[in-house]
């Protein structure tokens, strides 16, 4: 990584060349400091096309708006993170300023001032606040950190309002502008700890998390964009577990990180990132649900739980689990299990329609895996009793499903009566994912079972009259997976 000099940090851009004088940048002449002042060709880019989603973040904005009559709202994208050191974590915009504006530029900020319109009607009006074009005047452009000679080019303001469709002014205005604001504000909090300060006096918790809250629940119902992104990242995820597959080989030989790496190299080729940590996890990795250090061994007649999804430019994440046998063929203990995990998963798409409770799904696949462990003698029946005393959550362990959309875990600042406790409707994107784990040291059932683990997850869009697996191209039957892997390896 190049260091030949050493740039100024965010609060040393105003004058940085009187600063070279200080002994802040040695090696920096005079005549050099002139030089790259000029000779710089206009690179100003005209009649920018606005964004895809455009018309849907201005619906978004207008919803916004209309919840929080006359009052200012501050939703920021948040700043760089250190990772160590000099270096820094790649910037996520927060899901809130993303959805708002279609913006995802670090240290950006969404406010929407109080406002009246022409008619007498109340509103806001929306500003964009960024960073403009680096300063080659007073050599920001090749001083700073941040400088676009060391990060690359940003969009002018000029160039953002087409783009956004939003009024755009320069950030580094803002703190001051809002530590003089009057009125009611609220802030979406966790992201910028610069703007909080300017408002602290200004905003409450209780207030602030009414609007986080809002936000959440906003975003359970998907409109016809975000679904066809959603698609999008299901299917780039289809071809990742592709991918996988046609390599077990060499991952074999390997570990886990190779899977890891391939199911990595489709999510950035196609997509923005992979969504979530991946979880390749084989054997006895299984069992452990989060399992994303994938250092592990890759063995022939073992079970690889493949939980993996590709999030798109736009940051919305598929999130599908397949079971696979290394060699291609279930074995008859594995297919027993993995055939179990496929019925209470068929039980629980089949709850999943508009009208129904969000819980429905998950009972339903509850009552399959109970009535299998009762059936196999590893839990005392009946099925009612089992269900009512939990005790199939030893092997079964998580929730059914959850959420799905700009996060993996989407909506989780939704009340729970709207979501957990809500109804299902048309739009709502959401997993149905139960599984049965056995770890391998759990001397309550046979020793064949031990270190088996097996999930099935997919992604399901709840439609007028029922529902759409959007990951429907990935096979999810034993005898179906078997003959899709044999296709693929040959």
């Amino acid at each position: 990584m190049a260091d030949e000099l050493t740039p100024a940090t965010p609060d040393e851009t105003e004058e940085p060349i009187k600063q070279r004088k200080n002994g802040l940048y040695p090696g920096v002449s005079d005549e050099l400091a002139e030089n790259m002042k000029s000779g710089w060709a206009d690179t100003e880019l005209r009649d920018l096309q606005p964004i895809a989603q455009a018309a849907e973040t201005a619906a978004r904005r207008a919803a916004l708006s209309a919840r929080f009559p006359g009052e200012r709202l501050v939703v920021p994208a948040g700043n760089l993170k250190t990772r160590s050191n000099d270096t820094e974590y790649p910037f996520r915009a927060s899901v809130e300023y993303a959805y708002l504006t279609g913006n995802q530029t670090e240290d950006g900020v969404l406010v929407l001032e109080p406002a009246t319109s022409a008619d007498g009607r109340s509103g806001h009006k929306a500003t964009i606040y960024l960073l403009p074009r680096s300063n080659r005047e007073n050599g920001e452009f090749w001083l700073s950190g941040q400088g676009e000679l060391w990060v690359g080019r940003r969009h002018s303001l000029a160039e953002a309002e087409q783009l956004y469709g939003i009024p755009a002014s320069d950030v580094r205005e803002l703190p001051e502008k809002l530590k003089e604001a009057t009125g009611p504000v609220r802030v979406v909090r966790g992201h910028d700890a610069g703007i909080e300060a300017a408002l602290h006096d200004k905003v409450t918790a209780e207030r602030d998390e009414e609007l986080r809250v809002f936000l959440s629940e906003a975003r359970l119902v998907k409109d016809d964009f975000e679904i066809g992104e959603l698609q999008k990242a299901v299917d780039s995820t289809v071809r990742g577990f592709e991918d996988v597959v046609k390599v077990l080989d060499k991952a074999e030989a390997t570990s886990e990180r190779y899977i890891e790496g391939t199911f990595f190299l489709r999510a950035r080729v196609e997509g923005n990132d992979i969504g979530y940590g991946s979880i390749c996890a084989a054997g006895p990795h299984a069992c452990t649900l989060h399992w994303v250090r994938n250092d592990g061994p890759v063995r022939s007649g073992d079970l690889l739980l493949l939980d993996a999804g590709v999030e798109t430019h736009t940051y919305y994440t598929a999130d599908v689990t397949r079971t696979l046998p290394v060699n291609g063929t279930y074995s008859e203990i594995q297919k027993k299990i993995y055939d179990a995990v496929y019925e209470a998963q068929e039980a629980g798409i089949a709850a999943v329609k508009p009208g129904g409770k969000f819980r429905d799904f998950h009972d339903a696949a509850q009552r399959v895996l109970a009535a299998k462990l009762v059936e196999w003698g590893l839990v005392e029946g009946p099925v009612e009793r089992v269900l009512e005393l939990g005790l199939q959550r030893r092997w079964t362990l998580h929730g059914t499903g959850h959420m799905l959309g700009m996060d993996v875990h989407d909506c989780a600042a939704a009340r729970t009566e709207t979501y957990v406790d809500g109804t299902l409707e048309a739009g709502m994107v959401l997993t149905v994912e139960p599984g049965l784990y056995f770890q391998a040291d759990d001397l309550t059932v046979p020793e064949e079972y031990r270190g088996i683990g097996v999930r099935i997850e997919d992604d399901i869009l709840v439609t007028q009259d029922g529902n759409r697996n959007l990951s429907e191209g990935l096979p999810r039957r034993s005898d179906e997976v078997e003959a899709w892997m044999a296709s693929l390896k040959g």
